[in-house]
């Protein structure tokens, strides 16, 4: 004698239902995607406040929040074996800093430190001859200090430019990030655990 096991009508209807009326889809909506959207919503709460469509500043803000939630979860929950886990959390952790040295525009600072401070001089403004109305911004600046300030700012875009292509470097990835004997962390499209 072969028994076998079947669904009853009820179960039948269920599953019809369920599979058929795509109700699971409704379940995993409220369950799951709903709640992810306000954590999400919470968790980027400041760069979505202050988003704006027309420069790139934002992306950058939203990129570097995502990837500091990112390198944080990775480093403590990560499943991955440690040898090439840590290479994939320094990457993320130096791109977050060179993107954080971007979006608060400290290289002049920077250079100060490497080449001395800026010589600044209070304004000053001197009165135009032919136009008593009108005032005019007396330069102070000596030739030396005119050179010093250059060297300064020249020092600060080299910073910038640096750090730039070094950002997008670490995203694109290098020829050792194309083999796991190799890896070295870089390639944004294999920062996942």
């Amino acid at each position: 004698m072969k028994l076998k096991y079947e669904d009853s009508v009820l179960e039948k209807i269920v599953d019809f239902f369920w599979y058929k009326c795509n109700l699971w889809r409704v379940k995993n909506a409220l369950t799951t995607d709903i709640p992810n959207f306000f954590k999400n919503i919470y968790r980027f709460r400041r760069e979505l406040y202050s988003h704006q469509w027309w420069d790139y500043h934002f992306t950058l803000e939203m990129l570097h929040r995502s990837l500091s939630i990112m390198v944080v979860k990775l480093e403590t929950d990560g499943i991955e074996m440690d040898s090439s886990r840590m290479k994939k959390v320094e990457m993320i952790k130096r791109v977050v800093t060179l993107i954080k040295h971007k979006l608060d525009d400290d290289y002049i600072g920077r250079a100060e430190l490497e080449l001395g401070p800026l010589v600044m001089h209070d304004w000053e403004f001197e009165e135009i001859e032919d136009r008593p109305d009108l005032f005019r911004l007396v330069d102070r600046d000596t030739p030396a200090e005119k050179k010093h300030n250059a060297k300064i700012f020249k020092r600060s875009k080299a910073i910038e430019e640096q750090e730039w292509k070094e950002i997008w470097d670490s995203i694109k990835g290098s020829k050792l990030s194309k083999s796991w004997e190799n890896y070295d962390g870089t390639d944004m499209r294999g920062w996942w655990d």
